[in-house]
């Protein structure tokens, strides 16, 4: 007998159809269209430059609509991709059924569907965002039986009008309250759009840092999702940014993933947790330990980090984020409940069995706790990612740790114990490899390790060298020496990538 889960998904179209996003069908989305009234659907895809783009349709009858579910439509490639030819531009963007999400901002009934995109030929374009991320998950799988999950941290702040009342001391925000937690209700409301949207949520809070100028002030959030595969983490990281930006015009408020908004204050990341899968299971962890794999991953991870910061720093004020003493990475290095490290193995459910128990005496014992919750996350992105890339990028890491013979040495030369940044840690700050600190010293890395980006497919060169070409065009080596003190060009510089 069938279970009603799906029914009790927040997501409408999925409850409606009793059935898992993955199992919806065109003659599914027919069938509720109908059913609903919905009167119009959008088309949305990831173009060249990350952002979310649209394709607006009424539907005007049957065969219209089965048409445009069944082939899709046609757009101008070369106004997408930088590097597709305007004498050979046409695309086909084709709907993928699974993704669809009533729009929750449409004042008329309207669908929205994420769609890929295929060439001339009626292939997959190798060099589209969500094909890229895709390959990537192939290829690992393919040659080393795992596959990668992961889930994003996205921070951002919320630029309002300053308040008198309830003030937040600087820097001293996180998991706070409302009244003191402001736009705590835009958050919530950010977090019923997405969830109906298809994003699985963990969690959400109000973070460390809080701004107080003269006229406004910022208060940081994060909403943090739950692990999925890869291709679809980017997916619902790209519509939950959507979410909140719309969400932010409509309360009068800028919300801003900028990785920098003042210097001194905490910055916004995005920091991606992981884990491999293999037959279902998490393979992070062996009896109670990290596993050789995991230990394989931090490697490949620590490896490319240099390379990886292409695709997740992509703007110069990255870089004034990437700094000491405000828990962001600067050296590259991991460790257990590390947070002044790149690489932070958080704390997880393996010895905790009896917590619930001592906390509540009535309860029986809750039995053997597992270590399906345990990931690997990756500290330095933040909101400026071209994330289904950033994605990507990580699955090719931990294809060449897994595959790379000094990883188990690797692993064990860079990790560290305590406060990376502490005094009595000089000397070990100054043995240890260094990120990139320019969006220029970030090309120059991916250039290096391009081959193994570009290796099975996944990465093709010209997506490698628009990335390099974009990140070299900001001309921005040296930029935090050369902005030291002089705060009015830093804040035009915050100001222009504000909505990086």
């Amino acid at each position: 007998m069938r279970t009603n889960t799906a029914s009790l998904s927040p997501n409408p179209v999925a409850a409606f159809l009793n059935k898992t996003p993955a199992d919806i069908t065109k003659k599914d989305l027919i069938r509720y269209i109908s059913k609903k009234g919905i009167r119009m659907v959008k088309f949305r895809y990831v173009g060249g430059d990350g952002r979310l783009k649209t394709l607006d349709f009424v539907i005007s009858g049957s065969q219209h609509l089965d048409r445009l579910l069944s082939t899709g439509e046609r757009v101008d490639g070369s106004s997408l991709f930088n590097y597709i030819d305007a004498a050979s531009s046409d695309l086909y963007v084709v709907p993928r059924y699974r993704t669809t999400f009533l729009d929750p901002f449409a004042e008329i009934p309207t669908l929205d569907i994420l769609c890929a995109f295929y060439t001339s030929a009626g292939q997959r374009l190798p060099s589209s965002p969500e094909n890229i991320a895709r390959r990537a998950q192939e290829v690992l799988r393919e040659r080393t039986g795992f596959t990668l999950e992961a889930m994003g941290e996205l921070e951002y702040y919320v630029l309002a009008e300053r308040q008198s009342f309830y003030p937040i001391t600087a820097q001293k925000g996180y998991h706070e309250s409302a009244p003191f937690s402001k736009w705590e209700k835009l958050r919530i409301d950010a977090m019923a759009a997405i969830a109906q949207a298809g994003g699985a949520i963990k969690y959400a809070h109000c973070e460390v840092g809080h701004i107080r100028g003269e006229d406004q002030e910022m208060a940081q959030h994060e909403i943090e999702f739950l692990p999925v595969p890869i291709a679809d983490a980017a997916d619902q990281i790209v519509i939950a940014k959507w979410i909140l930006s719309v969400l932010g015009l409509k309360y009068g408020v800028r919300v801003s993933f900028a990785p920098k908004i003042s210097v001194g204050h905490a910055g916004s990341g995005l920091h991606i947790h992981s884990r491999l899968m293999k037959g279902g299971r998490n393979a992070l962890v062996a009896k109670g330990a990290l596993s050789e794999p995991a230990r394989r991953l931090i490697a490949g991870y620590l490896t490319l980090a240099p390379s990886l910061t292409a695709f997740g720093n992509t703007v110069p004020t990255a870089y004034l984020r990437l700094v000491p003493h405000q828990e962001a990475p600067t050296n590259i290095c991991w460790g257990e409940r590390n947070r002044s490290t790149l690489i932070r193995v958080p704390l997880g459910w393996l010895h905790t069995a009896n917590m619930v128990k001592d906390a509540n005496p009535r309860e029986p014992a809750a039995g053997k706790a597992g270590s399906e919750s345990q990931t690997v996350e990756f500290r330095a992105p933040d909101g400026s990612a071209q994330i289904h890339l950033l994605m990507a990028g990580l699955a090719v890491a931990a294809r060449h740790g897994l595959g790379m013979r000094a990883a188990l040495g690797v692993a064990r030369r860079l990790h560290v114990d305590g406060n990376v940044f502490a005094p009595e840690n000089k000397a070990l700050q100054a043995e240890l490899p260094q990120l990139p600190t320019s969006c220029a010293e970030s090309a120059e890395c991916l250039l290096r390790d391009r081959a193994v980006y570009e290796a099975d497919g996944v990465f093709p060169p010209q997506v490698v060298d628009g990335m390099a070409r974009r990140l070299q065009a900001f001309n921005d080596r040296d930029l935090s020496e050369r902005l030291f003190g002089k705060e009015e060009e830093i804040k035009k510089l915050v100001d222009e990538f504000l909505y990086c």
